[in-house]
C-alpha cells in the first residue's frame, strides 16, 4: 500500500512539475499546439513514479522492519568486544513468541558439548 500511494504520487509530481513548466510558468505556444500536451509528459511522469515508489519501498521496508538499529544493550556486556577474537556471542531474547526456556536450555547444552 505504501508503494502504491507513494507511487501514485510520484506520478502526480512528476505530470505536476511538467505541467506547471509548459502551461503555467513558461508556456510557449508552437505550431498552434496545446500548451497542455499530456502523452509528451508521460515519460518524465513513469520515471518520477518508478523513483518515488522504490525509493519509498526501500526506506518503508527498513521503517517497518525497525531497522537500522544502531544500539543494543548487549553491546555493553564487557565480554562482547571479545566475541570477534575468541568465538560467538549468542543472544536468545525471551521476548521472542517461540521462546521455550527449557528447549533453548537444551540447544546450548548440546551444542556445547562435546565428543
Amino acid at each position: 500500500m505504501i508503494v502504491f500511494v507513494d507511487g501514485l504520487a510520484g506520478c502526480a509530481t512528476g505530470f505536476g512539475m511538467q505541467y506547471y513548466a509548459a502551461v503555467v510558468s513558461y508556456s510557449i505556444n508552437i505550431g498552434g499546439r496545446p500548451l497542455n500536451s499530456w502523452p509528451a509528459f508521460i515519460p518524465v511522469a513513469f520515471e518520477v513514479t518508478i523513483l518515488i515508489a522504490a525509493l519509498c519501498a526501500v526506506f518503508g521496508m527498513l521503517l517497518m522492519n525497525g531497522m537500522p538499529m544502531p544500539y543494543h544493550p548487549l553491546f555493553n556486556n564487557p565480554r562482547f568486544s571479545l566475541s570477534s577474537s575468541h568465538g560467538f556471542f549468542l543472544c536468545i531474547e525471551a521476548n521472542d513468541p517461540q521462546f521455550d526456556r527449557e528447549r533453548q536450555r537444551a540447544f546450548c547444552k548440546h551444542s556445547t558439548h562435546k565428543e
